[in-house]
């Protein structure tokens, strides 16, 4: 179990760390209260997880090119 728990905190898209580093929140308790809604809204806060977390990979993305030194030579 704790191989699972590791694997969704590392590897999903970071999506709950994020939104606790900025807010200054714990986390887990940012996964537990999604867990939660997610329960009784019957998974429709998935889908504004899902759009959060294209939203943080295209920001990503911009932000390295800006960064490329080869993309102005």
């Amino acid at each position: 179990m704790n191989k699972f728990k590791h694997f969704i905190e590392w590897h999903v898209f970071g999506v709950c760390s994020a939104i606790g580093e900025r807010m200054g929140v714990a986390t887990s308790t940012i996964r537990k209260n999604f867990i939660y809604i997610s329960f009784l809204t019957m998974g429709s806060p998935v889908i504004i997880y899902l759009f959060i977390a294209f939203w943080m990979n295209i920001k990503r993305y911009i932000l390295n090119a800006r960064r490329n030194p080869l993309r102005y030579l």
